[in-house]
C-alpha cells in the first residue's frame, strides 16, 4: 500500500480495516476539466461512510471513478488510485467489479420503467447461477423490502418515488454485492420515506455486513447514520471525521445544516473564501 493509501486508511475508523481505498485521485472530463483535485478516502469493512458536499462538489463523480462508470460521461482518473479488499481496481469493468462484490446504485433511481418492479429486481441477478439462488436472493429483498412484494407485478414507472428507489437498491442487492456505493439517496423524497430508507440501509449493514459508500446532500440524516463523513467542496475533501464529532461541528452547522449558534442563517450571507480558510488553514 501506497503512502496515499496509509493517509486514507488512516482516516477511517481503526475498528475495522479498510475495504476501499481511494489515494489522491484526480478525474478530468473531456481531457479538459478537471473535478476531482486528489481525492483521498477510506471505506472501513462494515462501516457506513457519508460523502457530503453541495451540489456539484464531486459527489457523483468521485462514486462513478470507483465504479469504472466515467469513461460513458467522457471522463477518465488521470492520477491516484482505487484499491477494494487491497487489489487495484482501477481498470477493471463496472461489470467485473459487481462480480468482486461493488454495486452502485445511481442518483435518480434508473429503473427500467417499462419493466415491473420484480423484473428490475431479476435484472441485478445476473451474477447468479441457478434458479435456487435466485429465487433465494429475490426472497431476501421482498424481506427488507416487503412494498416491493406487494407491487411485484405492477410497472416500475407506475410506482412511486420512493418504491423506486428500493426497487433500485433492492436490484443492487440482488447481486450479492458486499459494498453499495448509493448516490442522492434522498432526492426528491418524502422526509417519511427518507427515513424509511435509511433504516434499511442500516439494516442490512447490520445483518448482512454490507459497506456503503453515500453520496447526499442531506447532511442531518447522512450523518445520523454513517459512521463517518467525508466534506467535498469544488473537487477536494474539505473536512473528514467521525459523523457524531461532524454533526457537532460549528462550520458544518453553519454552512451545511443552515445553523448558526443555534439559529438559521442564510447561505447568501457566507463567503466561500472564509469558509476555506477556516478549513484548510
Amino acid at each position: 500500500m501506497n503512502a496515499h493509501a496509509a493517509t486514507a486508511q488512516s482516516a477511517a475508523p481503526a475498528a475495522a480495516p479498510a475495504v476501499l481505498v481511494v489515494n489522491n485521485i484526480e478525474v478530468i472530463y473531456d481531457h479538459v476539466i478537471l473535478v476531482l483535485k486528489g481525492v483521498s478516502l477510506a471505506v472501513p469493512e462494515g462501516g457506513i461512510v457519508a460523502l457530503l458536499g453541495a451540489n456539484g462538489a464531486g459527489k457523483s463523480t468521485t462514486l462513478k471513478a470507483i465504479s469504472n462508470l466515467l469513461r460513458a460521461e467522457r471522463g477518465d482518473v488521470t492520477k491516484g488510485s482505487i484499491e477494494f479488499r487491497g487489489t487495484r481496481v482501477d481498470s477493471l469493468t463496472p461489470n467485473a467489479l459487481v462480480k468482486l462484490g461493488v454495486c452502485q446504485v445511481m442518483e435518480g433511481r434508473h429503473c427500467f420503467q417499462h419493466l415491473t418492479v420484480e423484473e428490475n429486481l431479476l435484472a441485478g441477478a445476473f451474477t447468479r447461477t441457478g434458479r435456487g439462488e435466485v429465487a433465494a436472493a429475490l426472497d431476501k429483498v421482498y424481506t427488507y423490502f416487503p412494498r416491493l412484494k406487494v407491487r411485484r407485478a405492477s410497472l416500475a414507472g407506475y410506482t412511486s418515488g420512493g418504491e423506486q428507489q428500493m426497487t433500485a437498491i433492492g436490484r443492487a442487492l440482488m447481486a450479492a454485492p458486499t459494498m453499495i456505493l448509493l448516490d442522492e439517496p434522498s432526492m426528491g423524497l418524502a422526509p417519511q420515506i427518507v427515513e424509511e430508507i435509511f433504516e434499511i440501509v442500516r439494516d442490512l449493514n447490520a445483518r448482512e455486513r454490507v459497506s456503503f459508500l453515500l453520496a447526499e446532500q442531506n447532511t442531518t440524516v447522512a450523518l445520523r447514520y454513517a459512521n463517518y463523513g467525508y466534506i467535498l467542496e469544488n473537487g477536494r475533501v474539505v473536512m473528514d471525521g467521525d459523523a457524531t464529532a461532524l454533526g457537532a461541528n460549528e462550520d458544518v452547522k453553519e454552512f451545511y445544516l443552515g445553523l448558526a449558534s443555534g439559529e438559521r442563517k442564510s447561505f447568501r450571507d457566507v463567503k466561500h473564501y472564509r469558509r476555506r480558510k477556516r478549513w484548510l488553514a
